[in-house]
């Protein structure tokens, strides 16, 4: 079956991934949707079907770019919009949760406000509409012995993935997933082959050198070969080397940034031409002929691109969404292909050993630093716990033995399971389970879940389980199990004994929260059962702290925000933050953000006003290259999204109305807030 399909809604049209269990509805009158052949869009969709009528109303305001029959956009509509154009042949590509394009040969008017857009064709027309899911999956498994330079091949194919090699490969739409990697005996690359585009990367045949070039290696294209220093060179007879005075894995990350930087620069001039404010502010400074620098091969964009220092784009630069810490031995190479998808840093595993008194104490950072090693028994039975060089991504996780402090705990099972997920009709499932009745302060978060009334949400509460009930529960279908309780060696406490999911088979929770102490061996056990991703405890909790987590952890996952993010932000709420740990896939999220990318406000208070800082996090749907177009009127302007976008300087009356534009998450004083539940007193400060 296609990913995405069409059906008829209460409203008018409702547009379904089942994949990826997202639904979002066009109203519209006289609904009678006819299947028509992909054929006629230009651009690549899944379903399309034909409709009659006089317009079109969005849930929500999003990016339209409006486009003539052949393609070209004209103008582009999103915040308060009123854009109006005669009758012709016009194609609107609407970036929405899921990707639209409409076709139509009318009249059109376009306007927005706050909180929705409407598309009138001045009377009743046939519409096409198409559809493409943002949902990707791997090609092919490519095969490779442990030998360093029998890996170098594999991971050359990862290029083959990239659906172009234009500057709009930064889309990240546009790049695919790269193949999945299997260890063997021989090498066999299921007849992948790197794309022509010039450009080679020489590297010592070592494990850390190999992971480290893999995600640059992806995004040129290149092809990874032996060589005594590390060196990046083009068939134009370009050469640079990747041992810059940051070192190699710095460097590496840095050209990497850059490339990708420069491109979302230069596509500007491309398939979708914009006014992009990192371009705006860079221009002058680069001097670049824009024009026709993108119409040149990858390789000379790259020598010219690579001219420039580093710290000439480096303030402009999108934070990075994920460092990757990886042990250098052979199994790593399995787990690449998914932290390549995600054009994550690559960096090696190097820690040392020191002791450490007590879980606590080392989450704390009371006695761990970064980059070491702690010895001692902890739960999930591994014998060590190792803190990462702090990095300045939004997320990071790691991949080896050991739990981590401050990172993600990466999982290939959790990656598996996430390419073997199996489409699903129907809501959202959201399972909650309290198993302590001393925890009933917790029982609220129920209430925090399916609030949003664009999402379909079906939340099912349950209280004080038996063994046999709770098994039950794990065996069903869910998409989130908030589980809330106690969880010891032995397993999940219930009402008459306990519960060890390590004798689960298999279980159908997609992700978990378990709020309970101690809960990282069970969190583990349920996603090599088949679960996605996680959140779990590494030491004891105080029933109040879990409470305060449990709460905001409800919210930002409700609201959009994806594991990982959600508990970084959740993480200054509560003195025990730093016990909660996510496990498996961190880029999990159990629906959209209302606005289409999760963002959060920080909120400072100034002498005449406010100030606020929108930080937007990347999402599996939109990541690194994905663009924030502001809901405030009279600005114009595209932001490559990712980290903090935009800083705005607002009156008081100014910061209000703001907040009122969508519900979301600020932060004043470092405390967690909901700008729809907002007290004004709050903004006003001790007196």
């Amino acid at each position: 079956m296609a990913a995405v399909f069409f059906k008829r809604s209460t409203d008018g049209l409702a547009i379904v991934d089942p994949i990826e269990r997202r639904q979002y509805e066009l109203a519209t009158s006289a609904v009678r949707p006819t299947s028509v052949e992909r054929s006629n869009f230009l651009f690549p969709i899944e379903s399309a079907v034909s409709v009659r009528t006089d317009g079109i109303t969005l849930p929500s305001v999003v990016s339209v770019h409006v486009r003539d029959g052949s393609g070209v956009v004209i103008d582009r509509a999103e915040h308060h919009a009123d854009e109006r154009f005669p009758a012709g042949e016009y194609i609107l590509e609407v970036s929405a949760p899921i990707k639209l394009y409409l076709r139509v040969e009318s009249p059109l008017r376009i306007s927005a406000d706050a909180e929705g857009m409407a598309i009138e064709f001045g009377g009743e027309h046939e519409v096409l509409v198409g559809a493409r899911s943002h949902h990707e999956r791997p090609a092919a498994t490519v095969q490779t012995p442990a030998d360093p330079e029998a890996m170098m091949k594999t991971i050359s194919t990862f290029g083959s993935a990239l659906k172009t090699t234009s500057p709009e490969r930064s889309y990240p739409t546009l790049r695919g997933h790269p193949p999945t990697v299997k260890l063997g005996d021989s090498v066999d690359l299921a007849g992948l082959e790197p794309p022509e585009t010039g450009v080679t990367i020489e590297i010592p045949p070592e494990y850390d050198s190999i992971y480290a070039v893999a995600p640059l290696a992806y995004y040129l294209g290149a092809t990874i070969e032996p060589g005594s220093e590390p060196l990046l060179r083009t068939d134009r007879g370009f050469e640079q080397s990747l041992a810059g005075p940051q070192g190699f894995e710095q460097t590496v990350a840095r050209t990497l940034k850059q490339a990708f930087f420069m491109d979302c620069l230069t596509r500007t001039e491309g398939w979708t031409p914009m006014d992009l404010h990192e371009r705006r502010l860079l221009e002058d400074e680069l001097e670049f002929d824009f024009p026709a620098l993108y119409e040149q091969p990858l390789a000379a964009q790259l020598e010219t691109y690579l001219s420039i220092p580093y710290r000439t784009i480096a303030e402009h630069v999108p934070a990075w969404k994920l460092t990757a810490t990886v042990t250098a031995t052979a199994d790593s190479i399995e787990h690449l292909p998914f932290v390549v998808s995600d054009l994550a840093v690559v960096r090696s595993a190097r820690t040392r050993e020191v002791s450490v008194p007590n879980v606590r104490s080392a989450a704390l950072d009371t006695f761990l630093r970064d980059d070491t090693r702690s010895t001692g028994t902890q739960p999930g039975g591994e014998n060590t716990y190792v803190k990462p060089l702090r990095s300045d991504s939004l997320e990071q996780t790691w991949i080896g033995e050991g739990t981590p402090l401050g990172a993600s705990k990466a999982s290939l099972a959790a990656y598996r399971n996430r390419l073997e997920r199996t489409p699903a009709e129907g809501d959202i499932e959201i399972t909650v389970v309290c198993n302590d009745a001393a925890m009933d302060d917790e029982r609220v978060v129920e209430a925090s879940y399916g609030e949003r009334a664009d999402l379909p949400f079906d939340v099912t509460v349950a209280h004080d389980l038996t063994t046999d009930e709770l098994a039950d529960v794990l065996a069903a279908r869910t998409d989130f199990l908030h589980y809330i309780g106690h969880v010891d060696d032995e397993g999940f406490a219930c009402a008459d004994g306990r519960l060890d999911a390590r004798q689960l088979d298999s279980v159908g929770v997609d992700a978990f929260l378990l709020n309970a102490c101690q809960s990282y061996r069970q969190g583990m056990a349920l996603i090599e059962a088949g679960a996605i991703g996680g959140i779990v405890t590494i030491s004891d909790i105080l029933n109040s702290e879990g409470v305060k987590m449990g709460r905001a952890l409800a919210c930002l996952l409700d609201a959009g925000f994806p594991l990982g993010p959600a508990l970084e932000i959740a993480r200054g709420e509560s003195i025990v933050g730093g016990q909660y740990l996510v496990v498996g896939d961190g880029g999990f999220a159990i629906a959209d953000a209302a606005g289409g990318t999760p963002t959060l406000c920080e909120i400072e208070r100034t002498g005449d006003g406010f100030r606020i800082d929108q930080i937007t996090y990347p999402t599996r749907e939109r990541g690194l290259g994905s663009l924030f177009i502001p809901a405030t009127s009279g600005d114009r302007d595209c932001y490559l999204s990712s980290g903090r976008v935009r800083r705005l300087n607002l009156s008081a009356h100014e910061l209000w109305a703001f907040l009122t534009l969508e519900a979301m998450p600020v932060k004043i004083d470092g405390q967690l807030h909901w700008s729809d539940r907002l007290d004004f007193g709050v903004l006003q400060g001790p007196e």
